[in-house]
Formats: C-alpha cells, structure tokens, sequence
C-alpha cells in the first residue's frame, strides 16, 4: 500500500523535460510510482487529487545562513513555506563549529555583525554546548522540518585552533591542526571547506579571522577537500561584489584545481548599467575551467529589497573612505559628523569614487523610499522619496536624508530603491541564466533578518515566469531551482520526481504562487525582530514524504534530515558538472 497518492497534477520533474498530467506514488519517504493521471492503481493510505495544481521537486536553496535558526526553528522558516526542501548553510567562511566555551561569546557577536543575526537570538535562542563539527550537526539530527546540509567554515576552525591569536599568519603547525581540525569535520559529515576573504569584520570591528589567512593556509585546506568523497568548495571575496582582480582569480583557480572539487560563490548582481561586469565575472570560470576547476556562480532571479538605516550596521559600512569609521561612532558624534557639510562632501566623493564598486548603486540618495519612522518631526513621509522631500525643503539629497534621520535619533527605516530594474538588465539576466557556469542562489536566508527577506526568491521567480516577464519556461525554472543545485552538491536521489528518489515535493497552484511582501515581526527568542514574507499558491511541501506545510503553513512535523558528505553526497569534480538548458536529462 501507498502512504499516499497524488493524482491528476501537472507533473514538472525537475529535469527540463517537458511537464505532464501524471500521479505520483509515496511510501516510506521515496517516490515509488510515476505515471500518466490514471495509471496508478495501487491502493493508498491517503489520496489527494491535484487537478490543476503543478507537482515539482522540493526546491534546493545552495546559499542560507540557517546555521543558528535551525537551533530555535527547525522548519527554516519563511523559505520551507516558499517550498524549500533543501538547505546549505555554513557558507562564507562562518559556521558555529568547531567551537570551544569561552570563544562562544565572540561568535555571537561576530555572526550578528556579519550576518545580521539578532544577538539576543543568538544568546538565547541556542544552547551552545557542543564543541566538534560531529556534536554540532547531532543537536539538530530529528529536530529540522528540511533537509540539512552544512559546510565547514575557516573562521570557526581558525578561531578554534588560533584562539584570540587568530590575526596572525598561522605557523606551519597550526596550518597542520586546521587541516586536522577540517579533516574531522569533514569525517562527521561536512559536506564542504568554506572562507571568506571579503570585507567582513567581527563584533570588535576587527576582519574576522579567515581573512587573515595566507593563500598557502587556503590551498592546504582545500587539499584536504579533495580528500573527502562528496565535498565541495564555496568562497566569498572582494570581488564577488563588483569585478575580480586577477590574484582573487588566480587564487580561486587555484582552489578548485587543487581539490578538484567545484567552488561557488556569491552572488553575481547583473545590472546594464556596469556591461562589463558579468564578461568579467564569468572569465574567473572560464579561466578556471582551461585549468581543469569549476568555478559556479549564484545569481538572484529576481530583486531582493533591502532595508537600511544610519543606525545599525548595513552595506553602506562597506563603502570606502571614512564611511565604516563614521558610521560606527557613538550616535550623537555619528549625527555631528554627518551634520557637516565638508564630512558629506567628503562620504559622497569615496562613495562615488572606482573603489566603491558595486555599492556605488547605493549612493543615488534621492531614489530612498522613506520607511518606519519615529519622530514628530517625521509624520507623513513614510514612503515618500527623499529627492521629493529634499525639494520641498531645498537641500541636497544626502543632506535631507541625514536630517530625516538625525530626527529619529538615526532609527529611521530606509529603502533604497533597485537601480537595475530596467529591460536592458533583465535582457542580461536571461542571457546569464544560459551559462553553463551559472545557477540561481544567493538568497542569504537565515541572516540579515533586519535588513531583508531573500527566502521568498523561490515562488517570486515562479510567479514571474508563469505571469510576468516570462524569461524562462516553467519546466527550466523548476529545473534551476531543484536538479541544478542537486547536481553541483552531488545530493543523492534528490532534486528530481522520479522513482526511488526522496519525495520531496512541493504542489504550488500556477495561478497565484507568489510572495506576498516583507513585514517585520517580533518572533524571535529574545522578542527580537525579523523581516519575512508568506508565501502564495504554495498548497503543499513534503519533506522525505511527509507533509510539512499545507497552504503555506508548517504542519508541525519535522522530517528532514542532515545531509553529511558521502553517505547523502557523491563526489562531483571540476569534469563532471554543467549547467544549462542545453542539458537537460
């Protein structure tokens, strides 16, 4: 007997190949039965007709920060709504083991500067005893509503082996003990080596310690990767953000090459405005690729709104010059400075200037939407456009916003709006979507909670594909969302509706899935604040065949899994992996 029978559904496999109106059989966690509406006759525990309703994959999120969420809320709430069955975290460098006891503090503080994690969350919403990479993933074994899987990330095995000496160039011994330190990690189910060489900076201010590492440390841990059966190799640096240098490419070629495992990154911004970026971007893999690695990249498919504010840390911290020192002083010193003409003047030149990169899209002040609000002084611009107020009052732009928010004691919420919604960037993004080296991640869900909601990229995209723009047909979008990422991570029997896979599905109706807009909530341990999103359309998600959310909302039952290298994973090389619709399988 079938636990339970899906009849009638427009079946989209996740392989590219075209959907059909087909049953699906379940039991015991697998697919066992795949056929034409009708042709399924085996009796079933339950049955439910999904006349008009689309059946795809569970959909596999490749770039989260769930590490710590998972701890307080085993359902990765909001992205399993959005039907997420799959995710990865422990990306960029940041994982919350190995860990010793008096070093938990510093990685509290630590993931709420880089990643936005509410540090009363993280104080109270986790237990924090484990130590090793094998505790760690232990304390979420039988308590997650999907499935699970974890990189090793440098700075916790640097901190762990360094200790507070972690700004040091590491002696050959301690290079040794990391290696040893990402060798067991990897034992216990690890399914990749993580770092980051970015501009990240701890909760003293201070770059966190994987970017204190040598490329000599760096390519000796990803030889220990390529020692493991179902690794892979994720990585973040400068120019992820903008353009490459030619030493970031050097060094990640020679990452790839030397675990023979595939990299990924994140995330690619595509927008019309900069042509030159994305030929740039992609080179990194082509170049890689002649030397026998395999550079991914993650790219948004749709736009993520990001709030801000002068208050609380935020990308404007990343612009050159005096902007992260000012931004970080005391709030009445942070309002003088910004008060004064010639500091404005000066923050507008860097923010302005070749080295700002990407982030000078953030500069365009008069295109801020105006948000929350605090003050007297305040009332009735919420959502108004600084450029609109800052005429009214006849001041520049910049100057109007830094007194909009003086007002508020500098609390007050701001919306830049995206500089890259035009047709021309879209066009782009089509086109970046066909790379053989392209796949779509990069929501960062788990982290910046304060700031954003890119969980919710899942049922946009599809909305947009079935009802919008139209830029892909729906059998490629469900394959980008589901057997891409299944195929680069190498995870075993998933990512496809077929037999004897893991029946991780999802039923969505085509005619509103969607995301409904970010809102705040108090929800998490400690009251703290998040932004999250419901989803639209999503009617059912089955984790491992069990039903963890039924029209849009979490069922209660926690079926998912942690997936741990070689025993869910397959080894993938540099080789062995492309993406594309040329593909299909």
């Amino acid at each position: 007997m079938l636990d339970h029978l899906i009849t009638g559904a427009t079946v989209v496999d996740g392989t590219g190949a075209p959907s059909f109106r087909g049953d699906v059989g379940i039991r015991d966690g697998r697919i066992v039965a795949v056929g034409p509406a009708g042709s399924i006759t085996e009796e079933a525990a339950s049955t439910e007709d999904a006349s008009g309703l689309v059946l795809a994959p569970g959909f596999i999120d490749p770039h989260t920060h769930y590490d710590a969420q998972l701890h307080w809320d085993g359902y990765a709430t909001p992205s399993v709504n959005h039907g997420v069955t799959t995710i990865v975290g422990g990306n960029c460098g940041f994982t919350l083991a190995p860990i010793k006891a008096e070093d938990a503090d510093y990685t509290r503080r630590m993931m709420a500067k880089v990643e936005g994690m509410a540090l009363p969350a993280l104080e109270n919403g986790i237990d924090w005893s484990w130590e090793t990479f094998a505790e760690f993933l232990g304390k979420l074994e039988g308590k997650i509503g999907v499935n699970a899987a974890f990189m090793a990330g440098h700075c916790a095995i640097r901190r762990y082996v360094m200790g507070a000496d972690f700004g040091k160039e590491a002696t050959p011994e301690q290079v040794e003990a990391m290696v040893a330190e990402l060798k067991k990690a990897m034992e216990a189910g690890a399914i990749g080596f993580s770092t980051g060489r970015s501009n990240h900076t701890d909760g003293d201010g201070n770059p966190v310690p994987s970017r204190h590492a040598s490329p000599e440390e760096v390519i000796a841990l990803c030889a220990e990767v390529g020692r493991h059966e179902g690794t892979q190799l994720e990585v973040i640096v400068a120019g992820c953000l903008d353009k490459f240098s030619d030493d970031e490419i050097d060094l990640l070629t020679q990452m790839t090459v030397t675990a023979n495992r595939p990299m990924n990154w994140n995330v690619l911004t595509v927008d019309s405005a900069d042509p030159d970026r994305v030929p740039r971007q992609i080179y990194a893999s082509e170049k890689a690729a002649a030397a026998g690695g395999k550079i991914v990249i993650l790219t948004l498919p749709v736009l993520v709104p990001m709030n801000m504010s002068l208050l609380t840390y935020c990308a404007l911290n990343l612009l050159p010059g005096a902007w992260g020192e000012i931004l970080s002083l005391p709030v009445p010193e942070r309002i003088a400075k910004l008060r004064d003409p010639e500091t404005r003047a000066d923050l507008l030149r860097s923010a302005n200037s070749p080295e700002a990169g990407v982030f000078r899209r953030l500069v365009d002040f008069g295109r801020y939407v105006i948000g929350d609000t605090y003050s007297d002084a305040n009332k009735g611009l919420s959502g108004r456009k600084v450029a609109d107020i800052a005429a009214e009052r006849g001041q520049e732009d910049f100057e109007a916003l830094v007194e909009i928010c003086a007002a508020d004691d500098l609390r007050t919420v701001l919306w830049p709006m995206p500089t890259d919604n035009d047709q021309a960037s879209w066009d782009l993004r089509q086109e970046v979507w066909e790379s053989e080296h392209v796949i779509l991640g990069g929501s960062d869900a788990g982290a910046h909670l304060d700031r954003m909601c890119g969980a919710t990229y899942t049922t946009r995209f599809l909305g947009d594909t079935l009802r919008g723009r139209k830029l892909v047909s729906l059998e490629r979008a469900v394959q980008m969302l589901t057997s891409d990422p299944a195929k680069l991570f190498g995870l075993k029997e998933r990512g496809r509706i077929t037999e004897g896979f893991h029946a991780d599905l999802v039923l969505f109706d085509p005619e509103t899935v969607n995301s409904a807009n970010a809102r705040m909530v108090n929800d998490l341990p400690g009251d703290s604040a998040r932004l999250t999103s419901e989803s639209e359309g999503i009617v059912s998600v089955r984790v491992n065949g069990v039903e963890t959310v039924r029209n849009g909302q979490v069922t209660g039952a926690l079926a998912g899994s942690v997936l741990r290298s070689g025993k869910d994973t397959v080894t993938v090389t540099p080789d062995s992996v492309s993406f594309g619709p040329a593909i299909a399988k």
